[in-house]
């Protein structure tokens, strides 16, 4: 068979398919996942783990890796190659599970895991698929370069911040960096709440985030279709998992008594990212609602993707050009002035008790729905899901009840019914709608 007919063939498979055998193709990456299997067999030797479950661990994982590798090389086994990306992930999980007593272990096996993730999964996962890759109706393309640069690096802010934390609840350093609240990093990562885990909180946000940041690099400009089973677990982690991370944060200061600066710019970067994830996970209901209603199973679908011509992509008036461009980084995303008050507002709220010396339950009300409206206003940020502007109606309602009810002073009364108002009247308009998104009705709503 000559190479035409081979591409022939390839324009001819289903998405998951032409991944599913990429690993036949690209056996030269094994070798490198080899080589790491062996560092890793070897480390505990030279790096002094101190830890009879941490050495096992990186024994058997080691040979798991080179024997997983060698499968996919010799006898072209074509899941072996993707297994070892769960291995990779066990190396990221390990230190924490069995709290490394060493910081040489820790790092070795977050670095080790990191790249056999890279090889098996994200390098393997880096083929060109052709075809059409801005969705029907739409105006620009959700899964290029530059809309997932932002991501990945909001990612590894998080995954080097929460690690420093981590770094701190497994012993290796005795002090903890905050600009802002003096202590009240320590008083979090000591508190009752953290110490609730089994093992360190900290450690498992640093793996969530390094997840994150790795699955943002995915795939290629197509992923939304050809991928929709890698986008909707991505969309998993970042969006109903981001939101769990950010509610933690919110109740800090009722639960522990104070906050954390890197908490707070952590779950700050989280809120963005799930408004830049948005769009993409959109795009791909999208696929599967057509893929079925072609006959195809939603499972099939799911796993396998969809074909997209360049006739049948959406190229609407107004698409935009140039999707690598700098600018493109925010496409789907807008910040009008409503959300801009609303955001404002929220901060304001949170800010109003030490400002008004507020205590007891009307400041914990003040910071809790200072923290959910500014959450919600980030979220709106995104087009497609400007509907959950009106999330903050109600909690305005509720910025003008709760100092009647907790029995505040008038000027405190004053403030609470100034700023409800204010949100109220703020999360009613839509905002401009820069961008077209198909079938997707809920960014038409006024």
């Amino acid at each position: 068979m000559n190479q035409s007919d081979s591409h022939d063939e390839d324009d001819m498979q289903e998405p998951g398919t032409m991944m599913f055998n990429h690993p036949r193709k690209e056996t030269w990456i094994q070798y490198g996942v080899i080589s790491l299997g062996i560092w890793l067999v070897f480390s505990p030797m030279s790096l002094g783990y101190e830890s009879i479950w941490m050495t096992w661990s990186d024994i058997l994982t080691g040979v798991v890796l080179i024997a997983l590798s060698g499968l996919t090389v010799w006898r072209g086994n074509r899941w072996a190659s993707y297994a070892n990306g769960f291995v990779g992930f066990w190396l990221l999980l390990a230190p924490v599970v069995f709290s490394a007593p060493t910081a040489a272990a820790y790092v070795n096996d977050s670095l080790v895991g990191i790249l056999v993730i890279t090889f098996s999964v994200i390098i393997m996962m880096r083929m060109e698929m052709s075809g059409g890759s801005v969705p029907q109706g739409w105006t620009y393309n959700p899964s290029t370069a530059a809309q997932r640069f932002p991501l990945v690096v909001l990612g590894f802010f998080g995954f080097f911040a929460s690690r420093y934390m981590a770094a701190y609840q497994l012993g290796y350093i005795d002090f903890v960096w905050d600009p802002v609240f003096g202590d009240g990093t320590v008083q979090i990562l000591e508190s009752w709440v953290s110490e609730a885990f089994p093992v360190s909180d900290a450690g498992l946000g640093a793996v969530a985030y390094a997840i994150e940041g790795l699955m943002s690099f995915m795939g290629d400009k197509t992923r939304w279709r050809t991928m929709p089973w890698m986008v909707a677990f991505f969309g998993i982690v970042v969006i109903p998992l981001g939101l769990v991370q950010v509610l933690l944060v919110v109740f800090q200061p009722l639960l522990v008594g104070t906050w954390c600066t890197l908490c707070l710019l952590s779950a700050f970067g989280m809120l963005w990212m799930i408004s830049l994830t948005f769009d993409e996970v959109v795009a791909m209901f999208q696929l599967l609602r057509r893929r079925m209603s072609e006959g195809v199973s939603l499972w099939h679908a799911f796993w396998m993707g969809g074909m997209l011509s360049e006739e049948e992509a959406g190229l609407p008036e107004g698409t935009r050009e140039d999707p690598d461009r700098a600018a493109g980084m925010f496409w789907g995303v807008s910040l009008p002035w409503t959300l801009l008050a609303a955001l404002a507002l929220g901060f304001w709220l949170m800010l109003s008790p030490t400002v008004f010396g507020s205590e007891g339950l009307l400041a914990d009300s003040s910071h809790l729905v200072g923290s959910l409206v500014v959450s919600v206003s980030v979220i709106a940020t995104a087009e497609p899901a400007r509907l959950l502007r009106f999330v903050n109606i109600p909690l305005g309602g509720w910025i003008i009840l709760a100092p009647w009810l907790f029995g505040a002073p008038l000027l405190t009364v004053l403030n609470g019914v100034v700023v409800g108002a204010l949100l109220i009247a703020a999360s009613i308009p839509r905002g401009q709608i820069r961008d077209q998104y198909g079938s997707w009705w809920p960014q038409y709503v006024r």
